[in-house]
């Protein structure tokens, strides 16, 4: 497997002088278990529990005091309680609320083993009451791979240093936004990206999407409460993929009869499990930013790959040149949702979209980007400047001058102004530098202040 970026932040957290004990959350398949398995090699010895197994999660159900259950996974593990550095990893850890609980004992009593814990339905613990060691743990989001991720997984190193360095010249443009492209269409989750490191075949990948999304229907029983909200859930799955970048309602969604209660709630009971993200609407230009939660959601999923592959948009995105206007626009608005959140290290991490506050108004803002003391309006849109009529509209109120439109050609800075007279800075930033955008702002910054 390729080196995931996400590897710094757990050294990081090693080194910490008051460390706790790290949980990774993410949806199956994200790589959470080989993440560890890797960063494991840096360890003089790591001790692995699989909680789905009956053997690994009785250790925790017989309640044991602290020190015993320390010893008993040791023994069991055959491991050395006196070796000088340990990685214990606690995988599918929500199978088991005890397990759960006895993390606190981990900071507490045994502060010489380094401690992970992952699991994708952790979220649904809380909200059954289960005893969650708040203050005593800390968070890691583990994604789908960024594309940068994806340029050193396929070898292009070369195009990588370049997206590092922001600078891509003329004449590697076109290659780098080929990779995109091609990144766009397979998507980020690591199985994938390592079947098609080895055999650039994008026909020999749809058993893997589609063993994927049995794999996430097949977890239905375990998202849900209720029959009912098994039901929706199941409803939402089979046919999420549909709506990507879009719009949605509750009520009767995609021309079901359930109500916009039973299907909010299974929408919610997904999100916990972070396949997938709705993104409410925010009517102020400038920060706090305060979500419009009785507003229409747009709609992201997990990976951009999956949504082509269930959309059947894969030959479509092989034959076009560029991403901007494939799927209405779609396709384009959920790959730049998911890069933004790609780099985005917390699991509370939010998107949002701008529009009106009049409920009737059609202007509308893709995405919006806290940056600084600013809200900066992110705008994935081909075609001319002069026709972004809703980023005009958001500049015309807000009370700094600076904008983003993501699209398919290369990086660069124009003077514009609104149709009011308003001059602002339009950055144009080119998709395959979505996940650079805030270094793009903090040097475009730096330098208009020098």
């Amino acid at each position: 497997m390729f080196d995931r970026a996400i590897i710094k932040n757990l050294r990081e957290w090693a080194t910490e002088n008051d460390r706790k004990p790290l949980i990774l959350r993410g949806a199956r398949q994200v790589g959470k278990t080989t993440l560890i398995r890797q960063f494991a090699n840096e360890f003089d010895q790591y001790i692995e529990l699989n909680l789905e197994k009956i053997e690994d999660k009785q250790l925790f159900e017989e309640d044991y005091p602290f020190p015993k259950l320390l010893d008993a996974i040791f023994f069991l593990k055959n491991a050395d309680k006196k070796s000088q550095k340990t990685l214990l990893f606690i995988d599918e850890i929500q199978n088991s609320p005890k397990a759960v609980s006895r993390l606190r004992y981990f900071y507490e009593e045994a502060k010489f083993l380094y401690v992970v814990a992952a699991g994708s339905l952790l979220e649904s613990l809380i909200d059954k009451k289960i005893t969650f060691p708040v203050g005593r743990v800390d968070f890691l989001p583990v994604r789908p791979c960024s594309f940068e991720e994806y340029l050193g997984a396929i070898g292009e190193q070369k195009s990588l240093d370049l997206i590092n360095n922001l600078s891509v010249p003329d004449f590697a443009h076109d290659k780098v936004k080929s990779l995109f492209n091609e990144y766009t269409i397979v998507g980020g989750l690591p199985e994938i990206v390592n079947n098609y490191t080895e055999n650039r075949d994008l026909f020999a990948l749809k058993k893997i999407y589609e063993r994927l999304i049995v794999s996430y229907q097949d977890d239905v029983e375990k998202y849900a409460d209720t029959q009912l909200q098994e039901n929706t859930i199941r409803r939402i799955i089979d046919s999420a993929f549909q709506y990507a970048g879009k719009r949605i309602t509750f009520e009767n969604f995609d021309g079901s009869n359930y109500r916009s209660r039973d299907i909010g709630g299974a929408f919610r009971a997904l999100e916990k499990t972070m396949l997938l993200k709705l993104i409410y609407p925010v009517t102020t230009v400038k920060l706090p930013i305060e979500e419009k939660r009785k507003r229409s959601p747009k709609l992201v999923l997990l990976d951009t790959g999956l949504v082509n592959y269930s959309a059947e948009l894969q030959k479509v995105l092989l034959t076009s040149n560029i991403i901007d206007d494939v799927y209405q626009g779609r396709i384009a608005e959920q790959i730049t949702a998911q890069e933004l959140l790609a780099h985005n290290l917390s699991v509370r991490a939010k998107l949002c979209y701008w529009t009106r506050e009049e409920r009737n108004a059609q202007a509308e803002i893709d995405f919006v980007l806290p940056f600084r003391d600013m809200l900066i309006p992110i705008e994935v849109k081909s075609g001319a400047s002069g026709r972004l009529r809703s980023l005009h509209q958001f500049i015309k109120i807000a009370p700094h001058d600076i904008a983003v439109r993501v699209y398919s050609g290369k990086l660069n800075i124009e003077d514009s102004k609104t149709v009011e007279g308003k001059k602002f800075k339009l950055i144009n930033l080119p998709f395959y530098l979505v996940g650079q955008i805030e270094q793009v702002l903090e040097n475009f910054i730096q330098k208009n202040l020098v």
